[in-house]
């Protein structure tokens, strides 16, 4: 049985139960070193056989998971957040259905997730934003023309951008832009729930700066959108006037 698995954005104990429990029991873990934490790997037995697939190309993956299957083991894919995110397991997963192979995909905590509650902030507020989107900018990896962030932006929607913080002047740019205005609150946060997490919070006209300053140029998710700093409407949910299935609401 192979498990592709969510290690989540950084802190071990942020790896589901059901995750853990899996990895204890694994024979074999390829890890993604350059993202997902080491210390993952004390939760596993003894004696488990353990690879970096920050070294391994897509090929030699393949060919490890096919080498232990083959021998009836227990292996896990382990990746960082939930691997369904940016995770590159598609590709994966379609070889391993070349060969009969059969996997499951345990999900994890996204970073996008992880850096909502390191700022304390959530996605969707009533007359705010019912909507969250999830993307990155264009970079070696192409982004379909009708993706590009400042269309997205034009939506007002609440943004989670991945894999940018490099390019952080090209970010501003489009989102002020596709906003139509520079006072659009953004956070930036760097290795969420990491030990030596970073949260930097500003606005489209003054956050490169902010961050150039702070030399932030990777592992960092982008929060915009208005949800960060707003004035919102509560939520019907637990409004004493509204009726619903479980309450009855107070005239």
């Amino acid at each position: 049985m192979v498990y592709f698995i969510g290690a989540g954005p950084g802190d071990v104990d942020l790896i589901t139960v059901k995750g853990r429990e899996v990895l204890s029991k694994a024979d074999v873990v390829i890890y993604a070193g350059s993202l997902v934490s080491s210390e993952h790997l004390k939760f596993c037995k003894e004696g488990v056989r353990v690879y970096n697939s920050a070294s391994m190309t897509l090929p030699e993956v393949i060919e490890t998971i096919k080498e232990y299957e083959g021998e009836g083991k227990t292996i896990v894919r382990l990746h960082t957040g939930d691997p369904a995110i940016y995770g590159a397991i598609k590709e994966q997963m379609d070889e391993l259905d070349k060969y009969n192979i059969f996997y499951k995909v345990i999900p994890g905590v996204s970073s996008f997730s992880a850096a909502a509650a390191a700022i304390k902030k959530e996605f969707t507020l009533p007359s705010v934003s019912q909507t969250v989107i999830l993307t990155r900018v264009e970079g070696r990896t192409p982004v379909p023309e009708e993706q590009d962030l400042e269309i997205l932006a034009r939506t007002n929607a609440s943004m989670a951008i991945f894999l940018s913080i490099s390019m952080i002047d090209k970010v501003v740019e489009k989102l002020k832009r596709g906003y139509g205005r520079e006072d659009v609150p953004i956070a930036i946060i760097e290795k969420a729930t990491w030990e030596d997490e970073r949260i930097i919070l500003g606005t489209l006209k003054d956050i490169s700066e902010k961050v150039k300053e702070a030399n932030i140029v990777k592992c960092a998710q982008i929060l915009v959108g208005d949800f960060i700093d707003c004035d919102y409407e509560k939520s019907l949910l637990y409004d004493e006037s509204f009726s619903h299935m479980y309450r009855k609401g107070r005239s």
